[in-house]
């Protein structure tokens, strides 16, 4: 499987890219909840860890110098979406993972709209809205999953 994603990614622009980690995110976070639901804490745990690992490889890659206030605006919504995504597998909770994948699956929606306005001919923007994390979530210096 892991060659047909290779192969399929191969022609992929810098967005389809981004939209692709995205789905990985949501792909996990459902693998999390599947696993919180069965009592596997080890299953959880392993799922979370490679969300998480995603989110860290997304933000690491911003470029604050060229993008602006976009770019704070997703450096804001990946470190509260971790946070989240921590609440959630500590508590083991099904609302905080659907929560946090509602959130993803939006901005993974904008995105898909800036591929498609991309892919359109001239040049538009289009708005990436970042959606306000549970009002609950606390960012923790620490972590385990």
């Amino acid at each position: 499987m892991g060659d047909y994603r290779e192969h399929a990614l191969e022609g992929a622009s810098a967005v389809d890219l981004v939209v692709a980690l995205y789905d990985g995110i949501i792909r996990f976070l459902y693998a999390a909840m599947a696993a919180a639901d069965l009592g596997d804490a080890d299953g959880r745990r392993a799922a979370v860890k490679r969300a998480l690992d995603i989110i860290v490889h997304l933000q690491a890659r911003l470029r604050m110098d060229v993008g602006g206030r976009p770019a704070e605006s997703l450096s804001d919504f990946y470190a509260a979406i971790f946070a989240e995504i921590l609440q959630a597998s500590q508590g083991a909770s099904k609302a905080k993972f659907e929560h946090a994948i509602d959130c993803v699956r939006n901005v993974r929606d904008a995105w898909r709209e800036v591929a498609k306005d991309a892919n359109a001919g001239p040049r538009r923007t289009a708005a990436v809205r970042v959606p306000a994390p549970d009002p609950d979530a606390t960012v923790q210096s620490s972590w385990t999953a």
